[in-house]
């Protein structure tokens, strides 16, 4: 069990799912209470003392698409829809990883949930189905076809991201592109009619050649890039050959305990830099620096 809690989760607003369906209720929320989260496109703009900073629905464009977030203390909470989505990778913005530091638990939470809803509003305007414009529904939590009434609704990608033991070392892996040192849990996208357990053991087959097996899950995280839930699991090896797959990584390889060990505690002498506190795989290595070992 995980004992701090993870980037992006823990958020105080009440999504008042009840309020969503009355387009009448929503409509009586858009007053001079409501609060606005002022973004610039998918950036949040940041106060003085490293929080987000809330406007009131005057400071939204006269033509903007507005989501209801939920609401604060009884306070509803709005935000705007860019004009674009962000289909870049999710670091190609190096401001990220600063803001990701700067922000509260709590100011995460609600930046990484308003983020990733209206990013999916600016890339979903047209209809799937017929090619149509659709409208925004139900508080912004849907999309509606006016011309073949289809219903379109926000999508999280399911994604594995998993520890791999096998004779109490740790496999991990170096992304493409990513500096020389830098390793991390391996991860891959859950496919149609596949369990956590089958991407698991899959996901790992294909990038390394490991047969990985017993698999538990540990935590959950949404990842607002665009919208991800990072499913932590844990899973153990029949044997520790590898055969790297060089389109997936650059590299991946065995670590003993004490060498991630000293990687989590940033010693100058370890072996590789471990993912951020932000990302659930510093908590799944956490997790296992702290788990008996097998």
């Amino acid at each position: 069990m995980m004992t701090k809690p993870i980037a992006f989760t823990g958020s105080r607003l009440d999504r008042a799912d009840n309020l969503r369906a009355d387009p009448e209720a929503i409509a009586g929320m858009m007053n001079w209470r409501a609060r606005l989260l002022k973004l610039d496109g998918l950036m949040p703009e940041i106060g003085d003392a490293g929080e987000l900073v809330w406007g009131t629905l005057a400071d939204a464009a006269e033509d903007a698409e507005l989501v209801f977030l939920g609401l604060d203390d009884g306070k509803p909470c709005f935000a705007a829809v860019p004009a674009q989505g962000d289909a870049s990778p999710r670091m190609a913005n190096p401001n990220l990883w600063a803001i990701m530091a700067t922000l509260s638990a709590d100011d995460l939470a609600i930046y990484g949930g308003a983020r990733s809803i209206t990013d999916w509003h600016a890339r979903h305007r047209f209809c799937s189905a017929c090619g149509s414009d659709t409208s925004i529904a139900k508080g912004g939590w849907q999309r509606n076809c006016g011309s073949c009434q289809t219903q379109h609704f926000p999508r999280t990608d399911p994604v594995t991201i998993m520890l791999v033991e096998h004779d109490a070392k740790l496999l991990l892996g170096r992304g493409l592109g990513w500096p020389e040192r830098a390793y991390s849990a391996l991860a891959g996208f859950v496919e149609p009619g596949e369990s956590i357990e089958e991407a698991v053991a899959r996901e790992v087959l294909e990038e390394t050649g490991v047969v990985a097996g017993n698999v538990e899950y540990i935590a959950s995280q949404p990842w607002p890039f665009p919208s991800q839930l990072m499913m932590g699991c844990y899973s153990t090896a029949e044997a520790p050959e590898i055969t790297l797959d060089t389109t997936e990584l650059a590299d991946a390889r065995w670590f003993t305990r004490e060498e991630v060990r000293a990687a989590m505690n940033g010693d100058a002498g370890a072996p590789i830099n471990t993912p951020p506190r932000q990302a659930i795989a510093h908590h799944l290595l956490n997790w296992w620096l702290n788990k008996d070992p097998q």
